[in-house]
């Protein structure tokens, strides 16, 4: 139910509540692993069974009985438990504890490249190692190409005992790249070898049937039948869906009886007035077309894509050949039974991360009789994945653990003899879904949850306080923060908040800064008024759990928007708040005068063209103000007004209204929050494409164009060297910050709990961090 979520997600500053397992699960699912060119599998001794520990600490020995399950409490699983097809945070860690991946990484989200024999990388002072399946090579040949020579470990075996090689690793990298595939990952898109040549010449039955349309009369690949009975179903899908939202508004209370057009609006569409059924279906049409399955995730109030469109499958999971193409992807080279080359045809530095992909099992996912690499077969018919998704509800693979059944809203999990890294000290697990925080915090305060993520609100502080007695760690709980993976920031839409329609020009980046100057200089009474300690302002738009963050120590850092119209310093050592209100005032003054507003006697009496002496500020804060922003830009519209500009602030109930205004481009300025990722790739949002490439999909939103920071993003992911890509994303972040279509706010934090009186806190993950939480070594974990 995706209004509701996206308006709850928007309160929360619009970033996904960390999942349990962060970053680096103990599957290793974010990073990497290097090999020698050529090298064999019995070139290094095995890991020992531990992993990223300490160099110098001994494990403490657990004391619980062994059969008692460790249970981690949840949000509701939607029971995608796959490797390839997990959506949502929860649904990845529960395949994760499951999953062996062919890359880790440590503490600060970097590569790990000697997996095999172990990597020691110092953290806080302390050294730890780190061990994955794989040693990994990287080689940037003059032609351009890269090679990545991949070597397994020869001992990894499956959860089942079957052992691991490097054709299930082939065969996962099959499923990810074939033309059907619709899960998450985007390995399809790195410039690997020859993988358009394999892709090409295929489609699914959907997307061709939607293509064709309606009154195709065409029935080379498909009957009419077939066609007439698609179209029944899509429409049947389109009006329950539609019926759905119309009754869930009504019974809600946001709308009456047969206000259609009203329930489709609160949902975000637009639908003539006194529409019908029909029209707001047709609505839901036009937004997603043959995205069936994202149209019901997203918009349902209540079903499911197979409540409402059943076999839908049987459509979207079948490819139909239209053409030639390739037998094989040619950059994804098999050496031997442990050895794997994967070709690139440029150098891509987000590669690295989508190629560190789950090892599932061939013989489970797959069909083994149909792997023959020699002969371009590769566990599953070209096309089909249908064996793969039979199991996308019981995951399976050479993880810590062994899935056993999820029921009544329980998964059970079994350690797994077989890990590489010896099999995990608790014997059961438990993932136990919980309804709402007050489930998640009342279960480790009373004893039957163990671990758990609430959202660490000014709520769950006080009630994890009284527990303790007055502090966030005590006898009761345990509490564990790390710094969320992404950002709050305010928003300022170039191509709506402009001079004389030239959204570049110096005059439209004035106009801009005027209003970048007012909110910065309310952020720091904001942020810590909403968060107190569970944030901090940041002062370039990028997460600072990022390595290619500005730090105050480096050169050129500088407080976001402290520089007048004229380049000099707004702010000075020892000057009070107030006094710093009244300066960023004076030089938003001058911004707008420098952008070609008049002003007389200190007022702004007249805007130029293109501009005006009103702006509305768009701000989900459920109307009640309730958002880490909204002092920022109260306390602003109130400094502004004095100066003659009227600031409205729209407060939104619904936050879909702010994306589908941003997306018809009728939003001069917002408040929201961005997620981020491990690389600081920055193509998505700030990339406006070129001659060669599609722009970023999120650019619109600020509608940032810029041919030297486009040339800045192409040649920092064109890279492998972090001491240079961090250069570039700095230059991008000054000509971001120049342009002064981003205001960076606040990074917040999100908080892991733990049962004090349950859990060994001693065996628990030492040093937890965005990119290595408690579960990268889940098999050390013990309760007392």
């Amino acid at each position: 139910m995706r209004k509701l979520s996206k308006l709850l997600a928007l309160l929360l500053a619009l970033t996904m509540v960390v999942s349990l397992a962060a970053c680096g699960s103990s599957s290793g699912n974010t990073s990497a692993a290097p090999a020698e060119p050529g090298a064999t599998s019995d070139a290094a001794e095995p890991a020992p069974a531990d992993s990223a520990e300490p160099t110098d600490t001994a494990e403490p020995a657990p004391t619980s009985d062994p059969n008692t399950p460790l249970v981690v409490g949840y949000s509701p699983f939607n029971s995608k438990f796959s490797p390839f097809f997990s959506e949502t945070a929860y649904d990845q860690d529960a395949s994760a504890m499951t999953q062996l991946a062919l890359l880790t990484s440590d503490r600060t989200g970097a590569v790990i490249e000697k997996g095999i024999n172990g990597e020691t990388v110092n953290y806080n002072g302390t050294d730890y190692t780190y061990y994955g399946p794989a040693d990994l090579t990287i080689t940037e040949n003059d032609d351009g190409t890269v090679f990545y020579d991949f070597t397994l470990r020869d001992d990894l075996k499956f959860s089942d005992g079957e052992p691991l090689t490097i054709d299930d690793v082939i065969f996962s990298m099959y499923v990810l790249c074939d033309p059907t595939y619709d899960g998450s990952s985007t390995l399809f898109a790195q410039p690997i070898l020859g993988i358009d040549e394999y892709r090409s010449g295929m489609d699914t039955l959907l997307n061709l049937l939607f293509a064709a349309g309606r009154d195709n009369t065409d029935f080379t690949f498909w009957d009419e039948a077939t066609q007439t009975e698609f179209w029944g179903k899509y429409d049947a899908a389109t009006t329950a869906l539609a019926q759905e939202i119309v009754d869930y508004c009504v019974g809600a209370g946001y709308n009456e009886e047969g206000d259609i057009t009203g329930a489709a609006a609160n949902w975000g569409f637009g639908i003539p007035e006194n529409g019908t059924i029909e029209d707001f279906a047709a609505a839901l049409e036009e937004a997603y077309g043959a995205d069936v399955a994202g149209m019901i995730s997203t918009e349902n109030a209540g079903s499911s894509v197979d409540d409402l469109f059943p076999g839908l499958e049987q459509y979207s999971g079948a490819g139909i050949e239209t053409g030639e193409s390739a037998p094989n992807i040619e950059g994804i080279q098999k050496i031997d039974d442990y050895n794997l080359r994967v070709v690139l045809t440029q150098v891509d530095a987000t590669a690295i991360y989508q190629l560190g992909v789950n090892i599932a099992p061939l013989h489970y996912y797959g069909d083994a009789s149909l792997f023959d690499y020699d002969n371009n077969s590769f566990g599953f018919p070209k096309g089909d994945l249908s064996s793969v998704r039979a199991k996308t509800t019981q995951p399976m693979g050479a993880g810590p653990y062994k899935f056993l059944k999820f029921e009544n809203g329980v998964i059970n999990y079994e350690a797994n003899e077989y890990y590489f890294k010896g099999e995990p000290k608790t014997k059961y697990i438990n993932f136990q879904q919980c309804t709402t925080d007050d489930d998640k915090l009342n279960g480790v305060t009373t004893g039957t949850i163990d671990i758990t993520d609430p959202s660490f609100s000014n709520d769950t502080i006080a009630a994890i306080e009284a527990a303790n007695g007055g502090e966030l760690d005590g006898a009761v709980v345990t509490t564990n923060t790390v710094d969320n993976l992404g950002y709050g920031y305010i928003g300022m839409n170039a191509n709506v908040t402009n001079v004389g329609g030239d959204p570049s020009s110096e005059a439209s980046k004035n106009l801009r800064r005027a209003f970048a100057t007012i909110f910065c200089v309310y952020r720091d009474v904001a942020i810590d008024s909403y968060y107190g300690d569970r944030a901090s302002v940041i002062n370039y738009p990028i997460s600072n759990t990022s390595w290619a963050a500005p730090r105050p120590a480096d050169d050129g850092y500088r407080i976001a928007f402290s520089v007048d119209a004229e380049g000099n310093d707004i702010y000075t050592s020892g000057m009070s708040d107030e006094e710093k209100y009244a300066a960023a005032l004076e030089a938003s003054l001058g911004f707008f005068e420098a952008a070609g507003y008049t002003v007389e006697d200190g007022q702004l009496t007249a805007a130029p063209e293109g501009a005006s002496l009103e702006y509305t500020f768009w701000i989900p804060a459920d109307g009640s103000g309730d958002h880490p922003a909204f002092m920022i830009v109260n306390e602003a519209k109130n400094a502004l007004a004095t100066i003659g500009m009227n600031l409205i602030i729209k407060d939104l109930t619904n936050s879909s209204e702010l994306w589908d205004a941003l997306d018809a481009q009728q939003v001069a300025m917002w408040a929201a929050a961005w997620g981020a990722t491990v690389d600081p790739d920055m193509s998505q949002i700030y990339f406006s494409g070129d001659d060669t490439h599609a722009a970023g999909g999120s650019n619109y939103e600020y509608a940032i164009d810029d041919p030297e920071l486009n040339q800045l993003i192409l040649d920092a992911r064109a890279s492998t060297d972090q001491a240079y890509r961090k250069a570039m994303y700095k230059a991008c972040l000054d000509i971001i910050i120049d342009w002064a279509v981003e205001v960076p706010t606040y990074q917040r934090q999100n908080a892991i709990i733990f049962s004090t009186e349950r859990v060994n806190m001693d065996t628990v993950t030492p040093d937890i961090t965005t990119f290595y939480g408690w579960m990268s070594e889940i098999e050390n974990t013990v309760l007392n």
